[in-house]
């Protein structure tokens, strides 16, 4: 992660071997210099919340199982928590304040309405990015994604629900809702059965497509840098489902279409994390046989992405396993077109990019039309983040300035999909000056 120039916000930090993220995950709480301050009033008081589970199995069992036979038997139950996890969490507040609250996202594969009873929320910050205030009585959340949300407690003082319900775009059986409550307590409110809000049913994307699409950026922040109009790559990536060939038939893991076994892929490569060396050292050390720069601009195919026919073109619905990464120049400006597929499954997916944030230029459903789509593009003020929720059956645009040398994963952030494949890296070449060169590692750095 880069923190770069942002110095007022909330992050997270989390574990990225297997699953073991869904314990080991903490806040980044990131405040003003001294002297400089947030562009809304102070708030009363800041309050992290995070979107975690508890799990019935242990999930290094459980993602094992799901990559053998392709189904997760052993669900999560959801939490809602401070810095210290109880039974429910409680916060209790005065009327009349206005509190800052910093809400993560830690689940493994769950995406969440967040609402608290009778309350609505401002939103002014989205993964570490200011954001013009937006109003709306619930925000959603995919795996990964922060925001930074004010409430003001101007309610009768009372006991409210605040509750994290699950949004499942397309569920596959067998699936099963687990909210996560905490209650809001007015000081001064007398003991009783908390209020409940109305919940968004847990497949309702029209509520989650209006709220990801309001969001703009706050172009009056300092840390405001105009979106690049000059587009040095122009990329089309496909995101979503596929198989790879069986080597085994008719064991357990062979339980996909046609007796296959289930992966995932981007422009219908399936990524595969090297193991005998580092992406990153293989860069510096310029060790070959690591990975190959050869990932597709395009996918290899052209074809209705959204409206798959039950009788799947081989070529559409294969894919294979591979280390492809994609080479850009240091400064780089990249244009993605991130496109859903509706391969053997069609759902919401998270697509984290690791080093960097991006501007969200436009958004929506069925299969991206450069003709039309593209005059939808917002380059005034598009919200800038690190993850982005490509809608399910749908389509994003994203840019970013490869200003950031290395290596850097981009990948789905719902973990049941990254160890399938959905992912691919961008190899950024040095700069010209010490500074935007990628420095050694440590004496003591580790090997293999």
């Amino acid at each position: 992660m880069s923190l770069g120039r942002k110095e007022l916000f909330a992050l997270w930090w989390h574990a990225h071997v297997s699953w073991l993220r869904a314990t080991v995950y903490g806040a980044l709480m990131i405040r003003p210099r001294s002297g400089f301050r947030y562009p809304f009033p102070r708030p009363h008081k800041e309050v992290p919340i995070l979107l975690g589970e508890w799990w019935n199995a242990n999930v290094i069992d459980v993602e094992n199982e799901g990559l053998a036979t392709n189904v997760l038997k052993t669900g999560p139950k959801t939490e809602l928590a401070d810095l210290l996890v109880t039974d429910t969490y409680r916060l209790r507040v005065n009327r009349g304040k206005t509190y800052l609250f910093r809400v993560i996202n830690a689940t493994l594969n769950t995406q969440f309405f967040y609402k608290i009873a009778n309350h609505n929320m401002t939103v002014v910050a989205v993964d570490a990015s200011y954001t013009n205030p937006y109003i709306s009585n619930v925000i959603v959340l995919a795996p990964g994604q922060t925001i930074d949300v004010l409430l003001t407690t101007n309610q009768t003082p009372d006991r409210y629900y605040i509750i994290g319900n699950p949004y499942i775009s397309q569920p596959t059986p067998p699936f099963v809702s687990t909210p996560t409550t905490g209650i809001l307590i007015y000081n001064g409110a007398i003991e009783s059965t908390p209020i409940m809000p109305e919940l968004p049913t847990f497949n309702d994307t029209p509520t989650a497509h209006k709220f990801f699409t309001n969001v703009t950026g706050l172009v009056t922040s300092r840390f405001w840098i105009q979106v690049p109009c000059q587009v040095d790559e122009h990329m089309f990536v496909t995101v979503g489902l596929g198989l790879v060939a069986c080597d085994l038939p008719r064991n357990a893991t062979c339980q996909g279409t046609n007796q296959q076994r289930l992966a995932a892929s981007m422009n219908n490569a399936s990524f595969e994390f090297p193991i005998r060396l580092s992406m990153l050292e293989a860069f510096f050390r310029n060790v070959d046989g690591i990975y190959t720069t050869d990932f597709c601009n395009t996918p290899p195919l052209e074809f209705d992405y959204t409206n798959i026919n039950k009788a799947l073109n081989e070529t559409i619905i294969m894919t294979t396993k591979s280390t492809k990464v994609k080479k850009v120049k240091y400064n780089a400006t990249v244009g993605i077109v991130l496109q859903n597929t509706a391969i053997i499954g069609i759902e919401n997916h998270p697509i984290h990019l690791h080093g960097f944030n991006f501007y969200v230029l436009a958004q929506g459903f069925g299969n991206y039309n450069p003709a039309t789509d593209s005059r939808k593009f917002n380059l005034v003020d598009p919200q800038e983040r690190n993850t982005i929720a490509v809608p399910v059956g749908g389509w994003v645009v994203i840019r970013f300035r490869a200003n950031n040398p290395g290596v850097w994963l981009m990948h789905c952030h719902l973990d049941v999909h990254l160890p399938w494949g959905l992912a691919t890296a961008f190899v950024v070449e040095n700069g010209p000056t010490p500074s935007t060169t990628l420095p050694p590692p440590p004496p003591d750095f580790p090997t293999c």
